[in-house]
């Protein structure tokens, strides 16, 4: 939140949803939440998906915070913050006679904003909602609206893509990567600008170039290499990038963004295989959308059979790799014998939550439709030998209370960079096909 005069913030129900801590994130303003979120959250405490984890969690806070009752007054949150209250009485909903035509939990919550809005005509009343169409809405009545900012990462323009080019780089300076050692102390490359740990760098002087990257310690720029794994070639440089940090053990965190095509999840799924000696499993698992099972009803079959669907362009991932072999190849047997032994597992990722993860290589496809929440929960699952890759396309978000901003892929890079234990490449250019990517392009 911008820095402001004492305000009232109204949550509505998908803040809490989004994030259980969100009490600790509104400084000096006071909170009020009406009774209207209370009910909603009721629908979700009971599940095993982090949006009922939440749930269950905001309520506890409130259980504790309330341990003496609810004054008039409201709960004080702590020293020099703000007080919370929860709005009890049902809201006077004659204020939206007129414009809406139906009784609905968004409209009541609605009402409670207008309520605060006048009764406290010298404060500045605010609803905060994850939801558009809401805050559209509440903007047209003439109460003030704004999205959840705590997580916000910058714009996709500004994220950090971990990697950057040196024009002009000098021609003996692009030919000391050629030679052993293969890398140059980090005072003689002139250029750098604000570099990070494991940053990549395309160093250029005409038609003369060279891949490097910058080492964890940050004290060498060492060059990269086109290293195939499994059976696939890096296509251009931001793959061989990507490539690197894969296959790399010192970095057990590893994200890729781009547009669809560019190669993220093949990439790391072949590097996954490549490097399989040093893990006792690989898992690549999706988000499925919607994160619970609850709204694939209509799909026919048993659950195995309505989750088919959601996990099937991990399967042709896996189908490329081993069509790039001989059918009877020693390679592509091994895929099917790491399958049905459980070494490599395709899964939802809502079926590994919860466990615990040693010497694992684990892939999270689509993680753009992750809350940063959730993505801490998944790291946080990480034991010894265990390497994380999350991939997406922070661009196409498929969740309806999720951004470009506040998703947990772009909330991670931002986080994440400049740690010695990461590194993070935004691939650009397409390699799925011509026309795939002359339709990415212009359509």
């Amino acid at each position: 939140m911008g820095p402001r005069s004492k305000s009232t913030f109204v949550l509505d129900t998908n803040v809490v949803l989004h994030d259980h801590q969100c009490l600790e994130h509104f400084q000096e303003h006071d909170v009020v939440i009406p009774i209207t979120v209370l009910e909603e959250l009721d629908r979700f405490k009971k599940g095993g998906d982090s949006m009922n984890y939440s749930a269950r969690e905001f309520i506890r806070t409130l259980d504790a915070l309330a341990v003496d009752g609810l004054p008039p007054e409201g709960l004080a949150l702590g020293e020099n913050r703000g007080r919370l209250f929860i709005h009890s009485k049902a809201p006077d909903m004659s204020m939206m006679d007129g414009f809406f035509t139906h009784d609905t939990p968004d409209h009541r919550i609605l009402a409670v904003a207008a309520e605060y809005d006048r009764a406290l005509p010298d404060s500045d009343v605010v609803l905060i909602s994850k939801d558009i169409n809401l805050r559209m809405k509440a903007i047209a009545l003439g109460i003030s609206a704004e999205d959840y900012e705590t997580d916000k990462a910058p714009w996709p323009d500004e994220l950090y893509t971990g990697t950057a080019i040196l024009e002009n780089s000098s021609p003996e300076l692009i030919s000391r990567f050629y030679d052993q050692p293969f890398s140059v102390p980090v005072e003689e490359v002139p250029g750098l600008v604000a570099p990070m740990p494991n940053q990549f760098y395309i160093l250029k002087n005409g038609s003369v170039s060279a891949l490097a990257y910058l080492d964890s310690t940050m004290q060498f720029m060492q060059r990269v290499q086109k290293r195939r794994a499994y059976g696939i070639d890096p296509r251009n440089a931001g793959q061989a990038f990507a490539m690197h940090a894969l296959l790399d053990p010192e970095i057990p965190l590893v994200t890729l963004t781009g547009k669809a095509g560019t190669g993220k999840t093949l990439l790391a799924l072949a590097a996954a295989l490549e490097t399989r000696k040093r893990y006792r499993q690989i898992y690549l698992a999706r988000p499925v959308v919607p994160l619970s099972n609850r709204d694939m009803g209509f799909l026919p079959g048993d659950i195995a059979s309505k989750l088919d669907p959601y996990m099937q362009p991990l399967w042709d991932n896996l189908g490329v790799i081993k069509g790039s072999f001989a059918a009877d190849s020693m390679e592509a047997d091994r895929i099917d014998d790491m399958i049905e032994s459980d070494r490599l597992r395709i899964t939802p990722l809502a079926y590994i939550r919860g466990r615990s993860l040693n010497r694992a290589y684990f892939i999270v496809d689509e993680a753009q439709n992750l809350t940063p929440h959730e993505v801490k929960t998944i790291i946080t699952r990480a034991g010894e030998g265990t390497k994380f890759v999350f991939t997406g396309d922070i661009q196409q978000i498929d969740t309806p209370y999720l951004d470009s901003r506040s998703n947990g892929l772009a909330y991670l890079v931002e986080r994440m960079k400049g740690e010695k234990l990461y590194a993070h490449v935004n691939l650009v250019k397409g390699e799925r096909s011509v026309l795939a990517e002359l339709a990415s392009n212009l359509l």
